[in-house]
Order: structure tokens, then sequence, then C-alpha cells
């Protein structure tokens, strides 16, 4: 059977050798079984290692980090979702109006990101670059070309950092947690923001 073919995810180790990929997936199913049976804030690269039955120093040269363990945990949704916004059908892919594709996108992130909370709640607090990095990247990209295409004079960067800031682990769990809110809520706000930023877009 072919090989699936897998999408770039930026911050995401290049592909391997077929020995080295397999390796790399050992630690990866052992990191998912303890997450599963234990919790994400026990996740810890040392005991991955062991239950893998490899040598630590392996485990931090195929990640680096807690950071790149996750990201490999959460790979997989991670390049669906890319697809849907990059090649899948609108209005959240190719087709449709920028302001459709961006009220779209928002409201799939918090879907995405609540679907797998516990573990971007983990890398949000694994470092304090973790949360801008990897994934993050591709989705300021893809939010700043569609700012750009509604007003090419915008500040495209900085809004996309203002849209994306209130999809964040974090903030979507003390939401839900602390102020009551429901999924639907949330995203119903950043539709309610979204439209804001498209109002201050449009030429007067």
């Amino acid at each position: 059977m072919r090989e699936r073919q897998q999408l770039p995810v930026l911050g995401q180790p290049q592909p391997e050798r077929a020995d080295a990929a397999r390796n790399r997936q050992k630690i990866v199913d052992c990191a998912a079984r303890m997450v599963a049976e234990q919790g994400a804030e026990q996740l810890s690269l040392d005991e991955v290692a062991r239950a893998a039955c490899v040598g630590v120093g392996t485990v931090y040269r195929r990640f680096g980090d807690r950071a790149g363990l996750i990201y490999a945990l959460i790979d997989e949704r991670e390049r669906h979702f890319q697809a849907a916004f990059l090649t899948g059908p609108p209005p959240l892919g190719p087709g449709a109006a920028p302001e459709e594709r961006i009220a779209a996108f928002l409201r799939g992130l918090v879907d995405h990101v609540f679907g797998q909370e516990e573990l971007f709640l983990l890398l949000e607090k694994s470092s304090p670059k973790a949360r801008f990095t990897g994934p993050y990247a591709v989705y300021h990209t893809h939010l700043s070309a569609l700012l750009t295409r509604i007003r090419p004079a915008a500040q495209a960067r900085f809004l996309a950092d203002a849209l994306l800031a209130p999809a964040g682990a974090g903030l979507i769990h003390f939401q839900r947690t602390e102020r009551g809110l429901t999924v639907d809520q949330i995203k119903d706000g950043l539709d309610d923001l979204a439209r804001t930023v498209f109002r201050g877009l449009r030429p007067r």
C-alpha cells in the first residue's frame, strides 16, 4: 500500500528514514498511551523514554523538549485541520470571500483546540513561546493573507495575532470553566470580533 503523504507543518521534523520514522512513532505511541492513562500534565520525556525502551537522549534528539513531543501528539488532527482550511471546500477552504473564510477558520480553530484542550494547555505551559511556534505560524500566515485581500494596506500581521489571541487554549479553558461560556458562545464571540475588524478594514 502506498504510504500516505504528509502535509508540512511548520516547526515539525522533516521526513525521516523508515527505521527512524518507526522509532519515532514508537515514542509517540508510548507518549499517547501515557497521556490517555495518566493525563497530559504527567507527561515526562524521561518516563516516555523508559516506556518506549529507548535512551532519553534519543527522545530529546527527536523532539527537543516536551513542547516538541506535544506537537507530535497533536500532529494527525493538525494535518487534517490544515488541509481543511488550505485546500478543503469553502467557506473554510478556497472559494469563499476572505471574510467568510476568516470567520469559518476561527470557528474551526476553536473546535480544533477544544478537541485536544489538555494537550494544547500543556503546550502553552511548556515554554513562553511554545504557543507561537509550529502550527501557530501557519495560522498566522493564513489569516494575514486573507486580511490583506480585504485591505492591502491593513496591519495584517498585527490583526492576525489579535484574532488568534482569543482562540488560545488557556483563554478558552478559562472562559468555559470560570465564565461559564459554552463552546458555541465562544465561537459566536469570535464572530462578533471578526465583524468588528472587517468594519474597520472596509473603505470609508
